[in-house]
């Protein structure tokens, strides 16, 4: 019998705090956990969560052109950073393995009917992020928010790690925000939310918050619908 949960929720973990430069986050990774399971545990919270590839797909995608030069193309770059997700992925799941959905989610032409709290999901096709994904998956479970977590406060009109004086943004709409990434997906881009997935939120009315997932009490605020640090798309 499903259990009867409050809310549900659609987490996007980026891959950089789950697989930063110097390695998988193992301690992050253990700090989120043991959130996300009091939250679990208080609130009676479910949680859909996607998992970025982080440094390893990039690894590999970097591997791939090193090795085989100009003869890869896009798509099999994409499979490189697909199959990162879904190893990452695993972990996670193994991590919550308790309160867990057996299976995670890779297949989104099929919706499933997961009864535990904690459903791990990962890239599903070529051709974008699994910021995509997670938007099909929201539109499929009637969420209408999704939660991304990375290692900066907002969105910013440059990058905060290299500019100074990048100026952060607390609200902005679609059609805003895709004025200001690519408006192509290419294996490896660095957008705050990738433009297939953003073209498929702005059509379906779904709102996008970018928070810090290292700050856990104000990724507490986003969850609970109260005011935060971070930057809203809608």
């Amino acid at each position: 019998m499903a259990l009867d949960y409050t809310e549900t929720h659609v987490l996007k973990l980026g891959g950089s705090l789950f697989y930063p430069h110097d390695g998988l986050a193992i301690s992050y990774i253990q700090q989120f956990a043991q959130f996300i399971r009091q939250q679990v545990a208080e609130r009676k919270v479910r949680y859909f969560i996607f998992v970025g590839g982080g440094l390893i797909a990039r690894q590999y995608r970097d591997a791939g052109r090193q090795i085989l030069g100009h003869g890869v193309d896009d798509e099999d770059l994409d499979w490189l950073g697909i199959h990162a997700t879904r190893l990452n992925a695993h972990l996670l799941r193994t991590v919550f393995r308790d309160i867990a959905h057996p299976n995670i989610i890779k297949d989104y032409s099929v919706i499933q009917k997961p009864e535990k709290p904690i459903v791990i999901a990962s890239g599903w096709k070529p051709g974008w992020s699994t910021d995509y994904p997670a938007v099909i998956l929201a539109k499929d479970y009637r969420v209408s928010s999704i939660i991304k977590l990375s290692n900066i406060d907002y969105v910013y009109d440059k990058d905060p790690r290299t500019s100074s004086d990048a100026r952060p943004f607390e609200h902005l709409s679609w059609s805003e925000y895709r004025t200001m990434i690519d408006a192509e997906w290419k294996p490896g881009s660095n957008a705050p939310f990738d433009p297939i997935a953003s073209e498929q939120a702005a059509e379906l009315g779904i709102t996008v918050k970018l928070v810090n997932g290292t700050k856990f009490a104000n990724l507490e605020k986003a969850l609970k619908g109260e005011p935060f640090i971070g930057t809203v798309i809608e």
